[in-house]
C-alpha cells in the first residue's frame, strides 16, 4: 500500500528491509492498485496547490484559471 500511496519503489524496499528489490517487486505485485474511484479538488491560490500536493493530490489541469487535482481513493 505504501507503494501505492508514493510509487517510490526503492522507499519501499528500505522500508521493507528487503536488499533485493525483485523481492520487494513481488509484493507490489500482489496488489491491484488500479481504481476507477477518485478525489478530486481545486485550488485557486499557490497555497491551497501546495497544500493538495501535499496531501498526495497529483496536479491534473487547469479549467478557468483554476488548478484541478486528483487523488485515488
Amino acid at each position: 500500500m505504501e507503494y501505492a500511496k508514493t510509487r517510490d519503489i526503492i522507499h519501499v524496499m528500505k522500508m521493507l528491509g528487503h536488499r533485493n528489490i525483485q523481492n520487494t517487486l513481488i509484493y507490489t505485485q500482489l496488489v491491484n492498485f488500479q481504481s476507477d474511484e477518485y478525489y478530486s479538488a481545486v485550488a485557486k491560490t499557490v497555497d491551497e496547490a501546495r497544500k493538495l500536493v501535499e496531501s498526495g493530490f497529483t496536479f491534473v489541469c487547469d479549467i478557468e484559471g483554476m488548478k484541478v487535482f486528483s487523488k485515488r481513493k
